[in-house]
């Protein structure tokens, strides 16, 4: 089950008479008996509702005041999620004859046009207060306090991500929690600016939308919705023609192949680390600990030490922690048979949670061999989200293989890669061009008809940081920097940027402008350091006549040294 709760706003979308009709209710009832919460996100004081609703107990949580206060009906406590109103606010607004002012812990609301003079008094009285829309209602809040808050906060609560939430409403105040939902839906009945930032429009208005969009949720947790949410993809890579590559986050499979050494963990924690930013929970299985000291990912277990099922499950428990699980401390022939202990929870998990969203499976030739199924391990019927990591793509469980959607290979042959999937899968050889692929993957879909096509590698910032400090401080080998001059006199090498910038502040003027007029300096960069930013700068410097050797020489190793953070 993908979504595992329901966030609706009351007034105009779950009724549109201030009282929740009976068949608005029994739509609660077959939402709650399918195992997901119900949310009940409003711009109305909390005493109002408990005097109106006498089924206010269905919802899990209540997330009342336009955010401001939290209540839980099952204990029937209240939390308030920001400062208690002003008394000198709400003196000023009443001295103003502002008609109607109803005030709640956190907020105060009245009606259009008061709207002006509201803001008048707020600016006057030099308070941080913000003023929210909804339909004719003008309410009065905290900065940074609106539904979409209120909402998180309940959710933390439940233990749940806001990927698993779909959220229906109707007015302007409604779009902080349509915005933080995985889902978003409005009525018939809402306003334009609502219908035009939504995945869909309800046929109904109001509680009859609800009903319509409850009965959905329940008979096909919206799988046909989900073509519609492509602004939750997640990059994977970049064609040659700048395009990117985009992966739906959920319902996909990933293979990556190659190689020991030829950048499949470089891609793997791109991804790992553009699904963390996303907020989506990833779990990987690190069996080598090449996973150790990932940014927003916290590592269980060492060489000393094996991460326990409950430690691992508690932790995961929490939607905003990303887990990487250690094990070097499992013996190298019992880590298959560990791996097939602990799959099964988290395969368990993931069916009562969504979570974690994503899990990354490294060296899974090891973990889930071909020998599965024959030695007492029996492989999972259905993976969803999962990208294994491999250098022997053949050496995996047959049942795991036609599970990928998406199959990338890395290194110098990418085709003797792919055809060691093709041929485990009973699939006819590929034609792959090795020089097409020179300093790319290999990126293929299966399940189309196209052909495997290069694709560029997105870094993640992790690996950013460790290839700026190899080209500032490393040594870049037979890719150095040759200071030759006009007429090869030199033969000066700058192994990395460091010593770029100490030689070019030491060699002649005719040779270091030779280089310059030539391009030597932004082609360097470009290819080499793969920096294009950087190229660009020096190119526009390169083109420039009006400044002297030293001048220019000055400008680029300044550059170079700030992007870089290298000593001067």
């Amino acid at each position: 089950m993908r979504y595992l709760a329901l966030a609706m706003d009351f007034d105009g979308t779950l009724t549109s008479t201030g009282e929740i009709a009976p068949q608005a209710k029994a739509a609660l009832d077959r939402l709650k008996s399918s195992g997901r919460k119900a949310l009940l996100v409003t711009g109305r004081r909390l005493s109002e509702l408990l005097e109106r609703l006498e089924c206010i107990d269905i919802f899990d949580f209540v997330v009342a005041e336009n955010g401001a206060l939290l209540y839980r009906p099952a204990t029937q406590e209240s939390t308030l999620l920001a400062g208690p109103l002003p008394r000198e606010l709400v003196q000023a607004l009443r001295v103003h004859n502002i008609q109607p002012l109803e005030i709640g812990e956190a907020i105060l609301s009245t009606r259009v046009p008061h709207e002006s003079l509201v803001l008048q008094t707020i600016r006057e009285m030099g308070l941080e207060w913000q003023v929210v829309f909804n339909r004719g209602a003008v309410m009065i809040l905290p900065a940074g306090v609106n539904k979409g808050t209120g909402l998180r906060k309940a959710l933390r609560e439940l233990n749940l991500s806001p990927h698993e939430v779909v959220s229906i409403g109707d007015a302007e105040n409604d779009h902080s929690m349509l915005q933080m939902s995985e889902c978003s839906v409005a009525v018939s009945n809402a306003v334009d600016s609502i219908k035009s930032t939504v995945a869909f429009v309800t046929r109904g208005a109001a509680c009859d939308g609800v009903i319509e969009l409850i009965d959905q949720l329940v008979a096909t947790d919206l799988a046909e919705v989900d073509p519609k949410l492509v602004h939750h993809h997640v990059a994977l890579g970049e064609k040659m023609d700048g395009t990117t590559v985009w992966i739906p986050p959920y319902g996909w499979n990933i293979l990556i192949a190659g190689p020991s050494g030829s950048g499949k963990s470089t891609l793997a924690n791109g991804f790992i680390e553009r699904l963390a930013q996303r907020l989506y929970q990833v779990c990987i299985i690190d069996p080598e600990g090449d996973y150790v000291g990932l940014p927003h990912v916290v590592t269980l277990g060492d060489e000393n030490r094996v991460p326990s099922l409950d430690e691992v499950t508690g932790v995961l428990r929490d939607p905003g922690v990303n887990v990487n699980i250690n094990l070097l401390g499992v013996r190298l022939a019992e880590r298959p048979s560990f791996f097939a202990g602990l799959l099964p929870h988290i395969q368990a998990m993931r069916a009562r949670t969504s979570r974690p969203h994503w899990l990354v499976i490294d060296e899974a030739h090891h973990l889930m061999p071909g020998s599965w199924g024959t030695i007492g391990l029996v492989p999972p019927t259905k993976l969803g989200e999962t990208i294994l990591v491999t250098v022997h793509p053949d050496h995996l469980a047959p049942q795991i293989l036609p599970m990928m959607d998406v199959v990338i290979a890395v290194g110098a042959s990418p085709e003797g890669t792919l055809n060691q999937f093709t041929s485990a899968i009973g699939g006819p050889a590929l034609a792959v061009d090795r020089q097409t692929y020179e300093n790319h993957v290999a990126c293929w879909f299966p399940r189309d008809a196209a052909v495997p096509f290069p694709m560029e590698v997105i870094h993640g910032r992790a690996e950013r940081m460790r290839h700026h400090r190899k080209y500032g401080l490393g040594e870049l080998g037979y890719r150095s920097f040759y200071f030759r001059g006009p007429d090869n006199r030199l033969n000066s090498k700058a192994q990395n940027l460091a010593i770029f910038c100490q030689i070019a502040e030491g060699v002649d003027d005719a040779t270091w402008l030779f280089h310059l007029v030539h391009g030597d300096y932004s082609s360097w960069l470009k290819t080499v350091i793969k920096d294009d930013e950087m190229a660009e700068i020096v190119t526009e410097l390169e083109r420039r006549r009006d400044v002297s050797a030293g001048e220019s020489r000055l400008l680029v190793c300044d550059a170079i040294r700030s992007r870089y953070s290298l000593p001067s």
